[in-house]
């Protein structure tokens, strides 16, 4: 006789709880489509593509705004990097 499984398996990734269309997700990071669908074909994004479809993760979009983070330079900085010119 075959055994029942109640509950869900550990094997069974967690899905999303929310997928964004790319029109939100240019939306909620503030850029333009045509900027998010060149990220997605330069593969610089990560996101999910169900069948012709493409879908973000909003911790995909947090992941990808936090790196294309830039610290701002301080005066010791700009004199090591003239220091390496000369």
């Amino acid at each position: 006789m075959a055994k029942r499984v109640t509950g869900k398996r550990a094997s069974e990734p967690a899905l999303p709880t929310e997928l964004l269309t790319i029109e939100e997700a240019a939306e909620r990071i503030k850029m333009s489509v045509r900027y998010l669908r060149r990220a997605v074909a330069e593969r610089r994004i990560a996101f999910h593509r169900l069948g012709r479809s493409i879908r973000f993760d909003p911790a995909d979009l947090a992941a990808f705004v936090q790196a294309s983070r830039v610290e701002p330079m301080t005066a010791e900085t700009v004199w090591r990097g003239l220091r390496s010119v000369a």
